[in-house]
């Protein structure tokens, strides 16, 4: 039987929530305790080999009881585990050995019995493992994601294909010591490199922890002679990989993807992938018990699918390898988006925590600005850009960056919000960042307009498109997700037209409408077009709260319109509606998604491709697009995501998997789930995002 209860004799323990939680999901029950005086234990555990790890390792000799090592899983996280309790530095994988530790060559580990058994190496698990060593290489990741890509090299000048790398590891790193290797062994690495490579440049990596200053390094450039190069940038390692014709390794993980780029590799000490006949001139008594012969996809398979446990931030559930690979490449494209330096402008304060949140990066958090021309002097001082909300730029800023050589972008809140007004200072769970213009202002180009306007969207993303849409659908989702469901019933025989009010003066109205600009106006309009039609008006939620302008005289509206759905939520609405009239609503869009006609007095985004019936044209939209183009480029690439639960970028559909269980809420009177759902939601957000 599995020992399951697990004496936990670290106070470290106490502070990993979420390596809690990954054993707790696999069935460990982690428990605080004393030496020899907790009976209730099954068994020990500790983390690595070495500090706190050594008194588990004595209680459970003393006691009798099996001890369970853990360490950081191969594909672990995006900032390493120095980010402390930041969301990006949470690990995403462990490796849990009941045998000993797999980077101590001393006594077997439970990754070293594996290897070197046999039964498990299925045809199915090489090819996948074999399309595993490739995903690493397209995606280019590594144990720790958070650097740039080969295209930013910075300032760094590229060293030219066919160099020989030599890996370079922190001092006193426990690989190392219980690698059989020490200080000397990189001294004879370095020298060997030099004779058996007299004509290539030698590159010595210089580990990312020693260039941030955490630790120290075994190469200065006191050890450099003609010829050698200490490369100390921060760049990810596939792309020095890459152009390298050889590396030269003592215990390091990067020997190991150096193989999986099919490089040649030397290796001066006795890491996990030692000794298994993959690495060139091999001192095999370094590791006399392994004395199998390995393919390079079976020690992957081994370690990289088959040993570790893998975590789902989002699910919470533990999950596989290949999901793990595309959260981090989810992960690494949105930190990369937000390692540029940002100052703010034009944020509500009670704005300020989100906007934080979204715009993080490893590299720190964007800074805020009152004023905008002090907001424009930092920027340039800084080499940074200046993030304005859309509807709070002055006239002249845009001129101001330009003069100063400073990035001016947009932002505005996203097409699916959060479950509540913005008006009523609900956080956001997305937004919209534009370097052209804004999505809804049709007097310039924006970056949404310009994607859809270039099209070559590929089948995969439409596809998902499609998926995305009818899940939204399905489940009623809006922008805001506030409202209760419709009550009115239609003439027989009548068709149902849908009005829905706006914010007379919000931005979206005057910029984007096209003669008529009030709620008033467009319900005229359309009473006289549909004459007989069931005329349903709902008024926007912010007008309905009173908390912006937009009211229509209570004997207009029982004049114009049949009936009128106060506090009534829009998809159900929508769904009873044969068409909708709207000026510049996004819930024309929603109609859009829900397969209804939908007519425009008014150029919102998407107007002008085919899909509505417009009041005007506008010139710059000629290409005649697809509802699933729309929806993949308006809710999949444009905005930008974040997980309120687990605190990380995400993708659309795990925001639509809250609003979803948030939105349920008001429904759920029977079961009280929704309104759990809602609570856990918003009280995770508050832990989550800091106060201001």
């Amino acid at each position: 039987m599995t020992p399951r209860r697990l004496g936990a004799l670290s106070l470290g323990f106490a502070r990993q929530a979420r390596l809690a939680r990954i054993l707790k999901l696999a069935g460990y029950q982690l428990r605080p305790g004393i030496p020899l005086r907790s009976p209730d234990f099954d068994a020990f555990v500790a983390w690595g080999r070495d500090g706190p790890a050594r008194r588990a390792a004595w209680a459970a000799e003393r006691t009798g009881k099996p001890l369970l090592t853990l360490e950081d899983g191969f594909l672990r996280s995006l900032d390493g585990g120095w980010g402390g309790r930041s969301p990006l530095a949470q690990p995403l994988s462990i490796l849990p050995d009941w045998s000993g530790v797999y980077y101590d060559a001393t006594r077997p580990s439970d990754l070293e019995n594996l290897l070197a058994g046999e039964g498990w190496e299925t045809p199915e698990l090489i090819a996948r493992a074999r399309a595993g060593i490739a995903l690493l290489r397209d995606r280019r990741l590594s144990k720790y994601n958070a650097v740039p890509d080969e295209g930013e090299w910075g300032a760094a000048t590229p060293p030219d294909p066919g160099f020989v790398l030599v890996v370079d590891q922190t001092w006193g790193d426990a690989s190392i010591r219980w690698g059989s290797a020490g200080p000397e062994t990189f001294r004879d690495m370095l020298a060997a490199a030099r004779v058996e490579n007299p004509s290539a440049e030698i590159v010595i990596r210089t580990h990312p922890n020693v260039v941030s200053g955490r630790r120290r390094g075994h190469f200065s450039p006191a050890v450099l002679d003609e010829g050698m190069r200490l490369f100390a940038e921060p760049l990810n390692p596939w792309a020095l990989l890459e152009r390298a014709s050889k590396v030269y390794a003592v215990t390091s993980q990067l020997g190991f993807e150096a193989m999986m780029a099919e490089k040649p590799v030397r290796l001066f000490g006795a890491p996990f992938y030692a000794g298994w006949g993959l690495a060139e001139g091999e001192d095999l008594s370094l590791t006399p018990r392994r004395g199998k012969r390995r393919s390079i996809e079976e020690v992957f398979a081994a370690a990289w699918l088959l040993q570790p446990l893998y975590y789902d931030p989002f699910k919470d559930e533990l999950t596989d390898f290949e999901t793990v690979a595309e959260i981090l490449t989810c992960l690494r494209a949105a930190n990369s988006e937000n390692r540029r330096p940002t100052i703010c402008v034009g944020m509500s304060r009670w704005k300020r925590p989100t906007v934080a949140r979204l715009l993080s990066s490893t590299d720190g958090r964007p800074e805020f600005e009152d004023d905008p021309g002090r907001a424009v002097d930092r920027a340039a001082a800084r080499g940074a850009r200046v993030i304005v909300w859309a509807s709070k730029e002055r006239p002249g800023l845009a001129e101001d960056c330009a003069a100063r050589g400073v990035p001016l972008v947009l932002m505005e809140d996203g097409f699916l919000r959060s479950v509540g007004l913005g008006a009523a200072l609900t956080p956001a769970l997305s937004i919209a960042l534009d370097q052209s213009g804004i999505y809804y202002d049709p007097t310039r180009p924006s970056d949404l307009e310009a994607m859809i306007e270039a099209g070559g969207f590929d089948a995969e993303l439409l596809a998902r498109a499609w998926t995305l849409r009818a899940r939204i659908v399905r489940a009623g989702l809006s922008k805001y997700n506030v409202g209760n469901i419709a009550e009115f019933e239609p003439k027989i025989g009548r068709k149902v037209l849908l009005v829905p009010g706006q914010v007379e003066d919000d931005a979206s109205v005057h910029l984007g409408a096209c003669g008529i600009r009030t709620n008033l106006d467009l319900l005229r309009a359309a009473r006289r077009a549909r004459p007989d039609a069931t005329l349903i008006y709902k008024p926007h939620p912010d007008v309905e709260a009173g908390l912006r302008a937009g009211e229509v005289p209570a004997a207009e509206l029982a004049r114009l319109a049949d009936h009128v759905a106060r506090n009534a939520a829009p998809a159900t609405l929508i769904e009873r509606a044969d068409e909708v009239w709207t000026m510049t609503s996004l819930m024309g869009f929603e109609a859009l998604m829900r397969g209804k006609r939908v007519t425009c007095r008014g150029h919102p985004f998407y107007v002008g491709w085919g899909l509505t019936e417009d009041a005007a044209p506008i010139p710059r939209r000629t290409r005649r697009a697809t509802l699933d183009e729309l929806v993949a480029a308006a809710l999949i690439l444009y905005p930008r995501y974040l997980d309120p639960l687990s605190g990380l970028p995400c993708e659309v559909e795990v925001v639509v998997d809250r609003l979803i269980a948030a939105s349920q809420a008001p429904r759920s009177a029977r079961s009280g789930a929704g309104l759990r759902a809602l609570s856990a939601l918003l009280g995770a957000w508050r832990q989550v995002v800091p106060r201001a």
